[in-house]
């Protein structure tokens, strides 16, 4: 009898830890925007990744309370292709500040883009 206590209170334990648990960043609807957009460059998908982007900037709701990992750095390039360079730039500097440890990556972009 107490075996059965005992098991069935590891497995109510066991379940209770696998509650649902908050994603680490908001994605809302970047993958289909994004993967249409590689399917076929059209200006009107451009405008949707970009307001994509902005809203993954301005709302996000994830645990960690920052944007994804080369957020900052995908929206500065493409703004910067669409012609606001010094915008552009900027989110790619951002990328530097929130993650250190793509310096080196950003940096090599950032000058290729002023030269």
């Amino acid at each position: 009898m107490m075996r059965k206590i005992l098991f069935m209170g590891t497995c109510m334990l066991a379940f209770a830890s696998c509650t649902t648990v908050k994603p680490l960043y908001s994605w809302y609807n970047y993958e289909d925007v994004t993967y249409q957009y590689s399917k076929k460059s059209t200006e009107g998908l451009q405008v949707k990744v970009l307001e994509q982007y902005q809203k993954m900037i301005d709302k996000q709701k994830g645990s960690r309370g920052v944007v994804p990992p080369g957020l900052y750095a995908e929206y500065g390039y493409m703004l910067y292709r669409t012609g606001k360079k010094e915008e552009g730039l900027s989110f790619l500097k951002e990328e530097i500040k929130v993650y250190p440890e793509s310096e080196k990556y950003i940096s090599r972009i950032i000058k290729q883009l002023e030269k």
